[in-house]
């Protein structure tokens, strides 16, 4: 292996999608219940409506637009 092809595979790994999940889109944000501190990321809930929270039931908000600071994690 030369090092043209090393440059290469490095250029090729640095410039493909970050997107680990496999669902095609980016998040837009995250449903949160603060009372249990439960998070539903958005591309995983189901439908239009805030999903209810798994521990508690209770309706979720949606917190975390692209344009907001700070971490979505």
């Amino acid at each position: 292996m030369g090092l043209v092809s090393t440059l290469r595979e490095v250029l090729e790994a640095s410039t493909q999608s970050t997107d680990r999940s496999g669902r095609g889109r980016e998040s837009a944000g995250a449903y949160w219940c603060h009372d249990c501190q439960e998070r539903v990321p958005e591309v995983d809930a189901e439908g239009d409506e805030a999903p209810s929270c798994p521990s508690c039931g209770d309706a979720m908000t949606f917190e975390r637009s692209p344009g907001s600071t700070g971490c979505a994690c």
